[in-house]
Order: C-alpha cells, then sequence, then structure tokens
C-alpha cells in the first residue's frame, strides 16, 4: 500500500513545517508500516541545530516515527482527524538513537504493532538511512476522541 503526501494528512492533524512523514512505502494493517522522510536543507529546525553542521534533532526522528505510527493506527482503524479523533504520543522506552542525520538522508521510518489494549498502543520502531541504522524504540500511542472535527 502507497500513500503520498496529500493522504498522509487525512491521518495525520500536523502541517508544514511539523508533518515529517513523507511518504508511505508499505503498510500492513494492524501490524507495520514502513515511511520515509526526505530530510533537505531548507527544514527549518537546521537554522538553529548546528548551522554549520546541521544535524536533525533526536526529539524530531522519535517524533517522525510517532508520526509513521499514528498513520498506522488511524489507517487500521479508519478514523481521522477530521472526525475528531487524535492519537498522542505519550511515551517512548529504550531510545538508543546511533547515527547523526543530515541534509540529503532519506529517513526510513520501520513501525511495527507490539500491543494495542483499551486504545493504547505499544510499538517497536527503528528508523535507519540506507542500511545504517539511526536509532531504536518502543513508543507508547493513545487514541482519543476529542471535541468535534478537524483536529
Amino acid at each position: 500500500m502507497l500513500m503520498d503526501v496529500q493522504e498522509i494528512k487525512e491521518y495525520l492533524p500536523q502541517r508544514y513545517p511539523f508533518l515529517l512523514v513523507d511518504r508511505i512505502v508499505s503498510m500492513e494493517l494492524g501490524k507495520s508500516i514502513v515511511a520515509c522522510k526526505n530530510v533537505t536543507v531548507n527544514e527549518p529546525f537546521f537554522q538553529g541545530h548546528f548551522p554549520h553542521q546541521p544535524i536533525m534533532p533526536g526529539v524530531l526522528i522519535i517524533e517522525a516515527l510517532a508520526q509513521a505510527a499514528g498513520v498506522l493506527g488511524f489507517k487500521s482503524q479508519e478514523k481521522k482527524p477530521k472526525d475528531g479523533y487524535l492519537y498522542y504520543f505519550v511515551g517512548a522506552d529504550d531510545v538508543r538513537l546511533r547515527r547523526p542525520v543530515v541534509p540529503g538522508d532519506q529517513l526510513i521510518l520501520e513501525v511495527n504493532v507490539i500491543t494495542n489494549r483499551r486504545g493504547i498502543y505499544r510499538f517497536a520502531a527503528k528508523a535507519s538511512v540506507g542500511e545504517e541504522l539511526v536509532g531504536t524504540m518502543n513508543i507508547l500511542c493513545a487514541e482519543r476522541k476529542g471535541e468535534g472535527g478537524d483536529a
């Protein structure tokens, strides 16, 4: 299953400059997703995160993985932010960042469902560039019905 950024925006409430998923490469509903983020020198965070040696902040790598997990959760349940649903990032465990991500890299985001209990999801997540592992972690997200639509 492939999704471009326009379809991704139906399943995530984030928008530029905070939308960190560019494409969905594959997805098995309720199980796993592979997405990518093309890292360009024009990213606004590079202006202040080491301007002479730009490095993508680790917290944004975590956020990109959480957004990929959000797409998987929303799509698996056929729910969308416009219907008043949100997936909140509520935690990350066992976070290990191993390599910097720099302009020109394509960040591959792989997320697998570990458990889903009463709307609390636990995901195993990893990010890589090419064959090089960037980071691994477990992510927790909570599905919630908010007030109204167009979240």
